[in-house]
């Protein structure tokens, strides 16, 4: 078994390679389902990787749908040659038409630009409309994994999705469960679906270091989030994960 951390930092980073995974999907802004780090921050994520585990990030020009036009189409390109020329070892991608089905058109000239690198598809592939005839066109676009809830919440609700993906893949393709794996879903999620690869967050929350704490001052949104704590990977929840999927 395999196993991908989705991050933020590059001190996230390094605790996954502690912690001995194989992987990291480097992101900003996880409260919206991940968008594009810094160039900076990429830079810094390669570094703390020191060849220890492979950096993957993720191409996504903002939150929202997966519908994009043709300035957004552009920034993702940009934002990969970037990647490519900050060290990273893939990206992960994807894009959906106003029909909720695979754009393969976009997808087909991000996979280009992409390659050499290895190239993810992500969770837009959740919410198409058809995800059977979705993930044949995944697969002919020549990705080297899909990322998948199995069209659910979590993976775990979508095992029976996962399981019949895996199966059809054969060796055309890697389906990579994620949504909700934690130490009480990984092992069962591991065995449902017949999966080889596992991607899922570590974070523990930790209070900020800041000595003084502004009171009613927020800069999230209508959730309001502190600025009194943040979420970090840790390698103890990495490896705590990790064992509870390797014990099934």
């Amino acid at each position: 078994m395999r196993y991908e951390i989705c991050l933020e930092s590059a001190d996230d980073v390094a605790a996954a390679a502690e912690a001995g995974a194989d992987r990291v999907e480097l992101c900003a802004a996880l409260f919206e389902g991940g968008i594009t780090p810094s160039q900076g921050m990429i830079e810094q994520a390669v570094a703390a990787a020191a060849g220890r585990l492979r950096v993957h990030v993720i191409i996504r020009p903002r939150g929202g749908d997966f519908i994009y036009g043709p300035a957004e189409a552009e920034v993702m390109l940009r934002d990969i040659a970037a990647a490519k020329a900050a060290g990273v070892d893939g990206v992960v991608i994807g894009a959906l038409t106003e029909d909720a089905e695979i754009d393969t058109e976009l997808c087909a000239r991000l996979v280009a630009a992409a390659r050499p690198l290895s190239v993810t598809f992500h969770r837009a592939f959740d919410v198409t409309r058809d995800p059977e005839k979705a993930f044949e066109d995944v697969v002919a676009l020549g990705v080297d994994r899909l990322l998948t809830s199995g069209a659910a919440p979590s993976a775990l609700e979508g095992a029976d999705l996962i399981a019949r993906l895996v199966e059809k893949a054969a060796d055309r393709i890697i389906v990579m469960p994620a949504g909700g794996i934690n130490e009480r879903t990984a092992a069962r999620v591991a065995e449902q679906t017949g999966a080889r690869e596992l991607h899922f967050t570590a974070n523990e929350t930790v209070r900020s270091r800041s000595r003084f704490q502004a009171a009613g001052i927020y800069m999230g949104g209508a959730l309001y989030p502190p600025e009194t704590t943040r979420a970090v990977t840790t390698p103890a929840r990495v490896r705590s994960i990790i064992d509870a999927a390797a014990a099934r």
